[in-house]
């Protein structure tokens, strides 16, 4: 059985694409669909570059710059935010896959169609955050999707901040995804296979807020 990939017909059947994904000794497209998912991601974040998102620290380090300077800036700032998508769009798809690969053995190529759904579900979550810090001024870490904002009531720690922001009800549904799509292809003890996505996503969360911290310190120290 050969196996066609369609992420978004995914989305309003997913049992009967489940079944035939672990049914399926072939999968189509696999790799075009990977390439295509990663370019998708350098648009957004053009896009979101584009629209002055993120280049906070750019702007206000510009007072010191000549105008040549501060265009180069920006080229600088938009060439960093293509090879973040480029890089975010890899880290997504290829890493967990070779994770959970290892953990149950399920193939490599039905694993990353799991991962191809998440990026499209967190790139979802990007774009709803765009008019969110456009129209209302709130950062990603304090979207109303997410913990983060709780939090900032709370305390006024950075790093917990970030870490906190990085949980989003976007992320939650990940994990039950991620849950559902294994269990569905191997018979694994389902607590085990929660356990360790979980404990992936803490590290992945731990990893946003740890670069999330250090890039203010990064940008500001290159620009400021």
């Amino acid at each position: 059985m050969t196996y066609t990939i369609n992420l978004f017909k995914f989305f309003f059947n997913m049992d009967d694409h489940v079944f035939r994904i672990r049914k399926a000794e072939k999968v189509n497209h696999l790799w075009k669909v990977s390439v295509l998912l990663t370019l998708v991601s350098v648009v957004v974040y053009i896009w979101m570059a584009y629209l002055g998102i993120g280049s906070d620290l750019v702007s206000r380090g510009a007072v010191g710059l000549t105008p040549e300077a501060y265009e180069s800036a920006k080229i600088w700032f938009l060439f960093g935010r293509v090879i973040y998508a480029v890089l975010f769009a890899a880290l997504v798809i290829f890493l967990p896959t070779l994770l959970f690969y290892l953990l149950t053995e399920i193939p490599y190529q039905k694993l990353l169609i799991m991962q191809q759904v998440v990026l499209v579900v967190m790139l979802i979550e990007r774009v709803i955050w765009v008019p969110l810090m456009l129209l209302i001024g709130l950062d990603w870490y304090v979207s109303p999707l997410s913990l983060g904002i709780i939090t900032s009531y709370i305390t006024d720690v950075s790093w917990v901040i970030y870490f906190l922001g990085a949980i989003s009800l976007f992320q939650l549904w990940i994990i039950w995804f991620q849950v559902k799509f294994i269990t569905s292809l191997v018979p694994m003890r389902k607590r085990w296979i929660w356990f360790n996505v979980i404990l992936l996503h803490i590290l992945g969360w731990a990893l946003t807020a740890l670069i999330a911290f250090a890039d203010t310190y990064i940008v500001s120290g290159w620009f400021g």
